[in-house]
């Protein structure tokens, strides 16, 4: 009966972080399903919205160096809740339509809320909810949930939009609705998640292992290998962002179908990579780390596609297939980049540590991806800029297949001495 009462509270703690998860980076990925709107109502260029993208990104190194104590020491109810509120008040004040350098304030000020207080504690908990060997599931469960979420939540405010007159007021109110639903879920959080195992009672030897936790992380070789694995995951990752101007610019693709594109891509796809990839990597690949590194093959061979295809005597659903179906396999690599965490059997000690150095170094790319592309579209208008992002996001799967090639290896070899042992 206890076991069954522990189950029901951890997938009850699983529904709300998916909720979370599936809410709280709305408003700093405004342009997902807003990128116009972004441009004609907050006056906007590529390189301005890169530019606060980037930032945000910067700061979240901060941030994660910070979530690197942070996590194993501060209980999770308290940062979810405080993440997710945090990041609705300010998505209150972005909706006064403030001036440019308000705005990258207001994402400097996102990178806190979202990605020292909210994601890694949020990975921790996901991660101790999948065993020794379904890693790549849970996550893969995890993904897909969360893209049901944010699906359902940004047609909601695509539908808000719409409804205002899919202008200045429509996008206002689309701001106001992700604003309110993130503080509405961080208060539920706050009544609905547990605090972690009271710490008052640990004895003064538990109190020392914990102040190692984060040395031992940083001197786990696979750690970093597992990091960088997911760093140039979202390095490519970050470039389907230009995918929603790619096909409005080249293909024309009418403004009434770039929102509901833009959800699909970063959204919807979710759903489907979720389930696809966390079944590939741990019933046919045996292994979260393989499937990532068959998934840089794939994503080298369709970028390759897209640079030399014919783009401007091609139709535009034929334009979307091709963009969706890169989204669906990087979203299925997506959704299992943090699993290899679990693969090289990292200590629950260290496990929050670890992914905080994870996020720190996995996400990094986001300091500079966004302005590096969106400066390059700027200054190269028309199709051959986007060639140049596409052979871009294929040097970086070229260096991943390398890196996750040296995770795997490091990960037979370390298996081979446990057996030997």
């Amino acid at each position: 009966m206890n076991n069954k009462n522990s189950n029901i509270k951890k997938w009850i703690s699983f529904i709300i972080l998916t909720l979370g998860a599936g809410t709280i980076y709305k408003l700093c990925f405004l342009k997902d399903a807003f990128y116009v709107p972004m441009q004609q109502y907050l006056g906007l260029t590529h390189t301005q919205i890169g530019n606060a993208l980037s930032l945000s990104s910067t700061i979240t190194t901060i941030g994660f160096v910070v979530a690197i104590w942070l996590s194993d020491k501060i209980s999770k109810r308290i940062l979810i809740s405080a993440g997710l509120i945090g990041a609705g008040v300010l998505g209150l004040w972005l909706s006064t339509f403030p001036g440019y350098n308000a705005i990258l304030l207001i994402w400097a000020l996102f990178a806190l809320t979202n990605d020292m207080l909210f994601w890694p504690v949020l990975l921790k908990s996901i991660k101790s909810l999948g065993g020794k060997d379904g890693q790549g599931r849970i996550f893969g469960y995890f993904e897909a949930s969360r893209g049901i979420v944010d699906t359902l939540v940004a047609f909601a405010a695509l539908g808000i939009f719409a409804y205002f007159g899919s202008g200045e007021i429509g996008f206002r109110n689309a701001i106001l609705f992700y604003a309110i639903t993130s503080i509405v879920i961080g208060i539920a959080a706050f009544f609905v998640i547990e605090d972690d195992e009271s710490s008052s009672k640990n004895n003064k030897e538990e109190g020392k292992k914990a102040k190692v936790s984060p040395i031992q992380a940083f001197k786990t070789k696979e750690i970093w290998l597992a990091a960088f694995n997911t760093f140039f995951v979202y390095a490519i990752y970050c470039g389907i962002t230009y995918f929603i101007p790619f096909l409005k610019d080249i293909y024309a693709l009418p403004v009434a179908l770039v929102g509901i594109y833009g959800v699909i891509n970063q959204y919807g796809l979710k759903m489907i990579g979720g389930p696809v990839g966390g079944y590939l990597a741990d019933k046919k690949f045996h292994s979260p780390t393989k499937y990532i590194r068959f998934g840089y093959i794939l994503c080298i061979v369709l970028l390759v596609v897209m640079v030399i295809a014919p783009h401007k005597s091609m139709n535009v659903y034929v334009g979307m297939g091709m963009t969706l179906i890169f989204g669906a396999v990087l979203f299925s690599m997506r959704a299992v980049f943090f699993a290899p965490m679990g693969e090289i059997n990292i200590s629950d000690d260290i496990s929050g540590a670890a992914m905080s150095i994870g996020s720190f170094i996995g996400y990094a790319p986001g300091m500079f991806c966004f302005s590096l592309y969106g400066n390059v579209l700027d200054n190269n208008p028309g199709l051959s800029g986007y060639r140049m992002v596409f052979m871009m996001m294929i040097g970086f799967a070229v260096v991943g297949f390398i890196i996750s090639t040296l995770l795997v290896n490091s990960i037979k070899k370390n298996k081979k001495k446990q057996e030997i042992a």
